[in-house]
């Protein structure tokens, strides 16, 4: 069964992201197209987790293709969801995946912030992909609150690789989810939320994952 490679990008980034070109260039290396799409949709005020499920729902290929999901930070939370809701997704690369993204990133905006986003509608995030701060809709809370770990009951084979000094999301995150699922494998990696140091590590443990040095 052919296999079909997209890397979901994370929060305020883009397909350019350091991570994104490294992998598709190592990707391009060995013959296989990975496919990266913009999340931002050209519309980053408006975006939420149900919005990225639904584009890449119609990105996915036809049953007969397997699909290898590949995501970053809020990328990755949304492939796990992906790989919930849809059979053709057969593996799952999470880096640094933003389980408990909003009870780790709420806080930090403290209280104020956060009344203030919720009675204004917008909130100006730094959009690294854009290099500038851009609105952002109180929508995407509310829509990402109903995206709960527990639901993710699939076992689709997952490999986590997550950086033990990550400042976002906290490696521990990671730790629970793969406790009590024995299909996930997590690889602690001593680096930060941006896994910047690792990627030659990344890629040999996807090369592993993915199977890419026997069947390609």
């Amino acid at each position: 069964m052919p296999t079909e490679f997209i890397y979901l990008h994370g929060f305020a980034s883009s397909p350019c992201s350091a991570k994104a070109i490294y992998l598709r260039d190592r990707f391009t290396q060995a013959h296989i197209e990975l496919k990266i799409p913009d999340l931002n949709a050209g519309d980053f005020t408006n975006l939420t987790i149900t919005r990225q499920l639904a584009q890449i729902a119609l990105e996915l290929p036809d049953p007969c293709t397997s699909v290898t999901l590949i995501g970053s930070s809020l990328g990755g939370l949304t492939a796990a969801h992906l790989g919930q809701q849809h059979q053709p997704v057969k593996r799952l690369v999470l880096l640094a995946p933003a389980f408990g993204f909003l009870s780790h990133w709420l806080p930090k905006l403290g209280d104020e912030a956060l009344q203030q986003w919720q009675q204004e509608k917008y909130l100006m995030v730094h959009h690294y992909g854009e290099k500038r701060s851009l609105p952002l809709s109180y929508n995407f809370v509310l829509d990402a609150n109903q995206y709960k770990e527990e639901i993710l009951q699939r076992p689709t084979p997952t490999l986590i690789l997550h950086g033990k000094h990550d400042e976002v999301i906290p490696i521990q995150a990671s730790r629970d989810f793969a406790l009590q699922r024995p299909w996930v494998e997590l690889l602690e990696l001593d680096s930060d939320h941006s896994l910047s140091n690792v990627m030659s590590e990344i890629w040999l443990a996807i090369q592993h994952f993915c199977l890419l040095t026997t069947n390609h």
